[in-house]
């Protein structure tokens, strides 16, 4: 699905006039000959080039008012879910001759951000689970969803 505003910076005319007025700005901010190509005053001035922000905001709108995709959209640390809320912690029973025990770990590098949960039976390894997260993902939120996920285990 395309964004309105991706429909009209298809469009050549509108994506050049763009670029034109955009390249003025960053001549003078640089200060530099009109012989430097675009790509390289963007560079130079640090400033993205401004077709590029146009199409992100048209899409950020697009998630925020909820006509856009769904998945992997940011959220205030406020409205995440806490762990405590959704994980039942039951104390094991002496007299209990079954145990179950399942760690959890999240971690993030620069591979890519992921969650692990090893369930033990009895001392026994008897499952492992692996999630991969979106890059955009922290150490913490990582660590959150490993607990999520242990919760039906």
């Amino acid at each position: 699905m395309e964004s309105q505003f991706g429909k009209v910076l298809n469009k050549l005319f509108y994506k050049a006039k763009l670029i034109r007025i955009q390249r003025l700005i960053n001549i003078r901010i640089a200060e530099a000959y009109r012989t430097v190509s675009n790509e390289a005053l963007c560079v130079i001035t640090g400033i993205k080039p401004i077709h590029i922000k146009i199409e992100e905001t048209g899409k950020y709108y697009e998630i925020i008012k909820g006509k856009g995709i769904q998945y992997d959209r940011e959220m205030e640390v406020k409205n995440w879910n806490h762990p405590a809320k959704h994980v039942k912690i039951t104390e094991a029973h002496e007299d209990s001759s079954h145990s179950i025990h399942a760690y959890t770990d999240g971690s993030k590098s620069d591979i890519g951000v992921g969650s692990g949960i090893a369930i033990f039976s009895d001392n026994n390894l008897t499952a492992t689970l692996k999630y991969r997260l979106n890059g955009r993902c922290s150490n913490n939120q990582a660590e959150q969803m490993a607990i999520l996920k242990a919760e039906p285990c």
